[in-house]
């Protein structure tokens, strides 16, 4: 079970990432965001979608 928990996340956090690259976001807040899902899969990942998407 944890396994499959731990690739799910994987894949979450990658599609974060994809998404992340291909926004409108500076060179700068792109490569604090990625860092911080990179250093904090779970916690990175949330924030991302609930603070970093608001346009």
């Amino acid at each position: 079970m944890q396994g499959i928990l731990g690739l799910i996340i994987l894949v979450l956090d990658i599609i974060a990432i994809l998404d992340c690259i291909k926004s409108n976001f500076d060179t700068g807040k792109k490569v604090l965001w990625i860092v911080l899902i990179l250093l904090l899969p779970v916690i990175g990942l949330i924030l991302y979608y609930l603070v970093g998407k608001k346009k």
